[in-house]
């Protein structure tokens, strides 16, 4: 039996049209999960035609994970197509570059709201159908940003991710009585295509990477796989876990 296959489960991955969150639905697709591709960015439905293109079962649905109704429309539409759900991934994020002291209200109201909101409404949301599935997996994903002070001008992501991280070991301790296990991802600095200008430049490439002990940055698929593994069997004794894959950033 081969513990990493994702056959017969259903995952809902929100950001999950581009970037991370593409190649997160794109492996589970591959390992056999019927995948729910929740994003407000259309190109979610090009996403969701090639998975099925290629033998897959995927949906697109427009999803703000900022707004609990938009919320309770993903879980019923996913229950209706799929009739089940096993498997949350909280992906969807936003960052922002600015001194601590520039940053505005506004600012930290939009960071928390996606990053932290987000998951919150996730967790709650996917608790009903993941416990009448008889378990599940939610993976959360936050960022090395939380586990350390790794650059300048990230305060108020790094305390949106930070509050993931904690959030998700509560939750963890909550959730555990029902089969349902939480784990966070901490991505390091993952070449994707909203940074691929900056990389391009070599300077700004060395300043980004900072102390990771690799001299590249990460792919979007090296974070897929780590995510694919906690979704599935495989990771069955794992929750509340911290599991960085940011090339030692954090460790340097």
């Amino acid at each position: 039996m081969n513990r990493l296959s994702l056959t017969d489960k259903v995952a809902v991955v929100t950001g999950g049209a581009k970037g991370m969150g593409g190649a997160h639905s794109e492996l589970m697709a591959e390992r056999g999960a019927k995948v729910v591709i929740a994003d407000l960015d259309p190109v979610g439905q090009d996403l969701a035609d090639k998975i099925c293109a290629n033998g897959g079962e995927a949906i697109f649905v427009s999803h703000d994970v900022t707004d609990e109704t938009s919320w309770e429309n993903l879980i019923e539409a996913t229950l209706s197509k799929f009739g089940k759900l096993n498997i949350m991934v909280n992906n969807a994020g936003v960052a922002s570059v600015k001194p601590a002291y520039e940053a505005t209200i506004e600012e930290y109201e939009f960071l928390f709201n996606v990053n932290m909101k987000g998951v919150f409404l996730g967790c709650k949301h996917a608790y009903k159908p993941m416990k009448a599935a008889g378990g599940g997996s939610i993976v959360n994903i936050s960022s090395a940003s939380s586990l350390k002070g790794l650059m300048p001008d990230l305060s108020l992501y790094s305390a949106s991710k930070g509050a993931v991280r904690s959030y998700s070991k509560a939750v963890a301790l909550e959730y555990v009585k029902d089969g349902i296990r939480v784990n966070t991802v901490h991505p390091g600095l993952v070449a994707t295509t909203l940074n691929k200008e900056y990389l391009a430049d070599p300077e700004l490439r060395r300043t980004m990477l900072g102390n990771t002990m690799f001299d590249r940055p990460g792919e979007c698929e090296e974070m897929a796989e780590m995510v694919a593994f906690l979704a599935s069997d495989a990771a069955s004794y794992m929750t509340g876990a911290d599991i960085a894959v940011d090339g030692g950033w954090t460790a340097n």
